[in-house]
């Protein structure tokens, strides 16, 4: 119980300096053109798929490993489906871009 609120806490303020660090940055820049916005939503779209990347890779990487010990011959397999849910921070970051590239 004790591990599970300490990673609570780590996750909670991963969060909470990712949607900060951008506004601390760009403070003024984002005051003079109002972008303020658009930097919480890159920190969002980054944080949210960065987490969800982070708990699909840790299930499927233990089921992968579950499975390797059992069949060893699934080993291709099974890191396809690891490196598929990695892609889901990756589809955060574009986002990020995306939306970075548009207030430019």
């Amino acid at each position: 119980m004790k591990g599970k609120i300490l990673l609570l806490g780590f996750i909670f303020a991963i969060a909470l300096f990712t949607v900060t660090s951008p506004l601390l940055v760009h403070a003024q820049e984002a005051e003079a053109t109002g972008a303020g916005e658009a930097f919480i939503a890159m920190a969002i779209a980054t944080g949210i798929s960065s987490i969800a990347a982070a708990y699909a890779v840790a299930k499927t990487g233990v089921a992968a490993l579950a499975t390797i010990t059992e069949k060893p011959e699934l080993f291709g397999r099974t890191i396809l489906y690891v490196g598929l849910a990695e892609g889901i921070a990756i589809y955060g970051v574009l986002v990020a871009l995306l939306i970075w590239i548009t207030i430019g």
